[in-house]
């Protein structure tokens, strides 16, 4: 019994060592539980509390809301994870030692993170205004809630072009709905209904110009606030004032689930907010209430009510914004079909077209002969008639105020009549997540043990406890790796890549490092996955690479978002190129014309000179080729393929890790052969070659004048340039010009890109520019639109 309970304790003491160290409970500054009623942040005044906040059924949101006595509803001015909420058990929001600040769901999942580092240790504040921010000592904010206002601003926050107001899908329902307050590209603050099908701008009024509902659109700042006394104020010259303005009161601005914008008033917490001012006084005139072959009618003491209209349904009674359905048969025959009129009834877009002073009848036979055609408004504004045939029925509205009626396309078997609209109230419905718990069986691994220790004794107990101290010996080296890595990407499991790459089944291209697949990850960015072909190198070392390779940042550079280093996998995952290669375009004699080959030539020398000249780290491409220039949807170059093993010191020309040739035949500069030491002239050679490609839509061989041998591109451009230079300039051009972009380029910007093609593929390395030389010249001779 004495060893038995000398077995029992070291278990006990030993036990929960792995458990604490596995959940890095000592790299977290900071973590709040879902399940502590006293995890909450309050600011200094006691206006406002952050913490867990519960939505629904096993439903919660991290937020901020005004203070309120205990057991009042609570006002929600800020949720963090307002679509994707977390479990009542096991969620925590934790900030991490490198200023991270993660929400984790059921400590299963992160949900949601600030994306943010930190030199110091961060401080989570509530401020007095209600802005939550992450300090770092002693003043420097690294991340403030402000900056991602969810459907809520309060006096002193400011909504920038960068953000939006999204409203909640229901009054129990926090995540994203349809309705949006933000900027457009003219600067001007509007409104939008942004539905799953249809999307249109309903505030101000989109049939004006901006001037015309007094907006401005000459301004770059772009911002609008509340202030404490009630006024909203915008940058495009709209203001509004509250009925309660010159008060300093608690206030809120909202965009409601009704797509309304509110500001909401009140002396002090714990009494009811009441409206102080709002965009819209009938609600009728939001878009996209009551859904489509639908009519919303407002009234002044019941508020609006939503109607299909005659000979349709609801498509769901729980969700009038999904709007009715057809209940007879559609016919495209002019003769099946009659129009039922309903009198003050306005659809609002997607008109067919506009036709002006015609008849009635000329109307009513215009809708009839489209097929399409759900019926037509037909008015007068005082000048002349207007006929608007209607494709689809949306934005419906039944206002006294509305001067006319709308004609509605039915059978003629049918004997509809139109009746005003009966109320129909809103079902609303609890959340519930749903996720399984999976509890920790604790109590069956130390049984477990406990039976290890009477069955195997003294000398198992310490197989264990050696096992688990090389264990979390390498978990922590394994850290620090992850650490060292973990800025601005992050690390994939095998597992993961080879389901976004659905079995690496999608193959985008292969080269003599690697073989790239086409993947989607997790979070739906389409993505080119390289799976490395010598994956022996040591994961240490591949791993310091990797993290040089993903502190380059460069327009003209291929981006990195992570990387695979597990068993004998090696990967890195890049941004996907819509428009494929270079090399891809010029076979397929895609519309590439001069304007862009200029720009691929500039781009590919700007992300080269920032290689050699720019960036700590002293990077030789060492293979320029087609191939390894990418080009996205706009067709702008990125450079891929750089980095690993090619990092060299400026100063050390005769480097060992030169000590083998490198590149594809055809674009390697004769140092290779000569064995000559290696520079960043290498890959101006290659990228002299490139542009000569570029140019003629020729490979690195052509025929020659008889048609007998080949020659080299190289050769065969500077004859013709030499031969034809006595001649016209477009003469020696015409006959070296691709012939796709032949008669149609500007000639002096081309013979300046071909002079400089020929400057780079000099034999005597010291006569060739610099990639930064390159880009001055080029810019020189930039192409304006």
């Amino acid at each position: 019994m004495k060893f038995l309970s000398s077995s029992l304790l070291i278990i006990l003491l030993v036990l929960p060592l792995p458990l604490l160290c596995s959940s890095s409970s000592s790299d977290n500054l900071l973590s709040l539980s879902v399940e502590n009623p006293e995890h909450v942040i309050k600011s200094r005044n006691d206006n406002f509390t952050a913490g867990f906040h519960g939505v629904g059924e096993n439903a919660f949101v991290f937020a901020v809301w005004f203070t309120e006595p205990q057991g009042q509803n609570l006002t929600v001015i800020w949720m963090a994870n307002r679509d994707v909420l977390v479990n009542g058990k096991g969620s925590t929001l934790t900030i991490r030692s490198n200023g991270n600040m993660v929400l984790n769901d059921a400590g299963q999942v992160d949900v949601w993170a600030t994306n943010t580092t930190s030199l110091k240790p961060p401080q989570l504040i509530l401020k007095d205004d209600g802005n939550l921010i992450l300090l770092e000592p002693p003043h420097h904010t690294v991340w403030q809630s402000f900056d991602f206002p969810t459907d809520t601003l309060v006096p002193g926050q400011r909504l920038t072009r960068h953000a939006s107001l999204v409203s909640s899908n229901s009054q129990t329902n926090p995540s994203s709905g349809f309705h949006k307050l933000f900027f457009d590209n003219d600067n001007v603050l509007r409104l939008v209904y942004d539905g799953p099908e249809l999307s249109s701008i309903y505030w101000p009024p989109p049939w004006n110009l901006p001037q015309q509902n007094g907006r401005s659109t000459f301004n770059a700042s772009r911002f609008a606030f509340l202030d404490l006394y009630g006024d909203f104020i915008s940058t495009d010259n709209f203001t509004s004032m509250t009925s309660d303005c010159a008060l300093v009161l608690q206030r809120r601005l909202t965009i409601d689930t009704d797509g309304n914008v509110r500001v909401y008033s009140r002396r002090n917490r714990g009494e009811k907010w009441y409206v102080s001012w709002q965009v819209f006084s009938a609600v009728c005139d939001i878009h996209g209430i009551c859904g489509e072959n639908s009519f919303c009618k407002y009234e002044p003491y019941t508020g609006s009510t939503c109607s299909c209209l005659p000979g349709y349904r609801f498509k769901d009674e729980s969700n009038l914004s999904l709007g009715c359905e057809a209940d007879f048969n559609w016919s495209c025959n002019p003769q099946d079909s009659d129009f039922l009129y309903i009198p003050n009834g306005d659809f609002y877009g997607y008109d067919q077209g506009t036709y002006l002073n015609i008849t009635f009848d000329e109307c009513k036979n215009q809708c009839l002969t489209l097929c399409n055609c759900k019926g037509f408004q037909y008015t007068h504004d005082g000048f002349q008639y207007l006929c608007y045939p209607k494709t689809l029925l949306v934005n419906g509205n039944l206002s006294p105020a509305f001067k006319g009626g709308f004609h509605l396309r039915l059978p003629n078997s049918s004997s509809l009549t139109f009746q005003e609209p009966n109320t129909k109230c809103e079902l609303v419905k609890s959340i519930k997540v749903d996720r399984v718990y999976v509890s920790r069986q604790d109590s069956v691994l130390v049984k477990v043990f406990l039976w290890l220790v009477l069955a195997l004794g003294i000398f198992e107990l310490a197989c264990f406890f050696l096992f688990w101290c090389l264990t979390w010996k390498r978990s922590s080296k394994q850290q620090n790796y992850d650490h060292l890595t973990g800025t601005g990407f992050r690390k994939y499991s095998y597992s993961e890549l080879k389901e976004a790459t659905s079995g690496f089944s999608e193959q985008i291209g292969r080269g003599a490092g690697g073989t790239v697949y086409k993947g989607v990850l997790k979070d739906g960015r389409v993505a080119a996955i390289k799976r490395l072909h010598e994956a022996n190198q040591i994961e240490s070392e591949f791993l310091a690479e990797v993290n040089i390779i993903g502190r380059l940042n460069h327009m003209n550079l291929i981006e990195m978002w992570g990387y695979c280093a597990e068993g004998k996998y090696r990967m890195l995952i890049y941004e996907y190129m819509e428009n494929g290669s270079l090399a891809e375009n010029l076979e397929s004699k895609k519309s590439l014309d001069w304007r862009k080959r200029y720009e691929i030539a500039l781009g590919t020398a700007r992300g080269l000179a920032y290689l050699h000249e720019e960036c700590l780290e002293w990077v030789l491409h060492c293979d320029i080729k087609p191939q390894n220039i990418l080009l996205d949807s706009e067709y702008k170059p990125k450079v891929a393929d750089f980095g690993l093993s090619k990092l060299q010191n400026r100063n050390n020309l005769n480097n060992p890790s030169f000590s083998r040739i490198r590149g594809t035949r055809g674009y390697m500069a004769p140092e290779w052969v000569f064995n000559l030491p290696i520079t960043s002239k290498v890959d101006v050679y290659s990228y002299g070659i490139v542009v000569l490609e570029m140019i003629t839509g020729k490979s690195l061989t052509v025929d020659g004048p008889d048609h007998s041998h080949h020659e080299s591109l190289v050769k065969w451009v500077r004859e013709e340039k030499n031969q034809r230079e006595h001649e016209t300039t477009s003469s020696w051009l015409e006959q070296i010009m691709d012939s796709t972009v032949k008669g149609s380029y500007e000639m002096e910007t081309m013979e300046v890109l071909v002079t400089i093609a020929l400057q780079c593929v000099e034999d005597d390395r010291d006569a060739r520019p610099s990639m930064s030389h390159v880009v001055k010249m080029l810019q020189s001779h930039e192409i304006e639109y």
